[in-house]
């Protein structure tokens, strides 16, 4: 140790578990749990549940005790599962979800909200006291469309996040290149539109991410390989397009298709899962937040990288690689950013991966 210097800070720990969702109807065994080592990050499979068909996407309540899982079916359903024990119980039986085929869920002010591709609507489910879920109090349904023929002949809700202040939901639309300010009624459970944010046509807007400061949104798009960023001003509840910055360095052979953004918690980097391309792409993120900078790209370690998830100490990433059927977890440099690959666990159909 250095004269003056004291003992180094320790490093907190991470998660005790993760939860992995998956497409039953591709092979995947639906909601799998699994351990993790608190030194290494890495993953051990404990047991799997195919209790709800097409997990897709998972969200676990603030408090950890309950985890809230989307059926990806065209009659859409939102499932709860009881994960205080060491493997989910589920409570009830799952909730139509007023739409279909969603993709995502967020918890937002003692409600659940989901994103519903198929239909191009959010749906509100209230939350009882146990965490069980109550039939749909709202479903507000988009409208609209873009220039793509095949993806975008209609509405395509892909994600509902609430910004960090809580006072506003945001949903990306695919299908309508536009991002949606939405102010949840906590009352009612209803949802109404603030703002429609036009993004550029054509780029298909699929997940966004916001800077921790909260001044800024970082938006990947899935049909074209690019990041819009955005400014972000929770008092007004306005987000206002800067710029748009590409994904990959040139030339790039082959399509990709971007499928998650994930920020540092210290605000300094940035990385986006690229699917076809089978990459992370490590952005470094001025103190502005406002010119994020391509450093370099690194294999996912697998193929489909549908989902990306930083723990909370941000010294770990894992992706959920679709169609190679695992999750790879990296040791992310913390001088660089820049993700080293340090394992993987079998997972078929992966589709998401939550901490917890």
């Amino acid at each position: 140790m250095a004269p003056g210097q004291g003992p180094a800070a320790p490093v907190p720990p991470g998660p005790a578990r993760a939860f992995i969702g998956s497409f039953t109807s591709a092979g995947g065994r639906g909601l799998l749990t699994a351990a993790v080592d608190p030194r290494t990050g890495a993953l051990t499979a404990l047991g799997a549940t195919a209790a709800v068909a097409d997990p897709s996407y998972l969200a676990l309540a603030p408090d950890g005790r309950v985890l809230y899982a989307v059926s990806e079916r065209d009659q859409g359903a939102v499932a709860a599962f009881d994960v205080a024990d060491a493997l989910p119980r589920q409570l009830g039986e799952p909730v139509p979800a007023g739409g279909g085929s969603p993709t995502h869920l967020a918890l937002a002010d003692g409600h659940v909200v989901t994103a519903n591709y198929g239909s191009g609507s959010v749906t509100v489910l209230p939350l009882r006291a146990d965490g069980a879920l109550d039939a749909p109090s709202c479903v507000l349904h988009h409208h609209g469309s873009g220039p793509d023929p095949e993806r975008q002949e209609g509405p395509h809700a892909h994600q509902v996040l609430p910004d960090p202040s809580g006072r506003w939901v945001l949903s990306v639309d695919l299908g309508t290149d536009s991002v949606r300010v939405c102010a949840l009624a906590a009352d009612t459970g209803t949802l109404s539109v603030r703002a429609e944010v036009a993004l550029r046509a054509g780029s298909g807007p699929r997940h966004l991410a916001f800077h921790p400061a909260g001044t800024h949104a970082y938006v990947v798009n899935e049909l074209a390989p690019t990041m819009t960023v955005c400014r972000w001003d929770a008092a007004e509840g306005t987000l206002t397009r800067l710029s748009e910055v590409p994904l990959l360095p040139e030339p790039v052979e082959g399509a990709s298709y971007a499928s998650e953004v994930v920020v540092a918690p210290d605000g300094r980097f940035l990385w986006v899962a690229n699917r076809g391309h089978d990459s992370i792409s490590v952005f470094a993120l001025p103190a502005d937040a406002a010119r994020p900078e391509l450093r370099t790209t690194v294999p996912c370690g697998g193929h489909w990288p549908r989902d990306l998830v930083l723990d909370p100490t941000g010294r770990r990433l894992y992706a959920a690689n679709e169609r190679s059927g695992d999750v790879t977890w990296f040791d992310v440099d913390q001088e660089s950013g820049i993700p080293r690959l340090a394992g993987s666990l079998d997972a078929p159909a992966a589709s998401c991966v939550v901490l917890g």
